[in-house]
């Protein structure tokens, strides 16, 4: 029992209020449940803006900005709040680009919103130094490789249109 009350002080907030009101059996339930991530696309000039990412996540991969939901946050907030926090920079036109149901072999899984938006202002900069290496703004059709998986729905979403992935 006191290594019970020891780990529920461990854990956030509502992880303590969920584990006390619902028990641990659905508390691991809940931790299965899929999370909510949102990409964007950046446009300037015909060119997208991408990342080489490092550290323990797709490290050497090229990627956009993105990431998870928080609480009560819009999909175009979190979209405009990633790109902010993770290049610096401001962007506009935002508009939805298609839904991923996004499984990896890392047992992770998650429901991606992908939209596409154009440059605002700013210009791209390392604000997450342990996350990545450099930015860079490429042609859609000389894409640096390899790509961040979910990214390929991304454009093939803005090539052609189609708005939902079953990866």
């Amino acid at each position: 029992m006191v290594c019970q009350v020891y780990s529920c002080l461990l854990l956030s907030t509502y992880n303590l209020l969920y584990l006390c009101h619902f028990g641990m059996e659905n508390f691991e339930s809940e931790k299965q449940r899929p999370k909510v991530g949102v990409g964007v696309i950046i446009l300037k000039e015909g060119k997208v803006l991408l990342a080489k990412r490092k550290g323990s996540h797709s490290a050497g991969v090229w990627g956009s900005c993105g990431g998870h939901m928080e609480f009560m946050e819009s999909f175009e907030d979190c979209a405009r709040r990633e790109t902010f926090e993770e290049a610096g920079i401001e962007i506009e036109n935002l508009r939805f680009l298609c839904v991923t149901n996004f499984r990896t072999n890392e047992s992770k899984h998650y429901v991606d919103i992908g939209f596409v938006a154009d440059w605002k202002s700013g210009e791209p900069t390392i604000k997450e130094p342990d996350r990545q290496e450099e930015w860079g703004w490429y042609e859609l059709d000389a894409l640096p490789e390899p790509i961040f998986s979910v990214l390929n729905n991304y454009f093939e979403a803005h090539r052609t249109g189609r708005t939902y992935f079953d990866a």
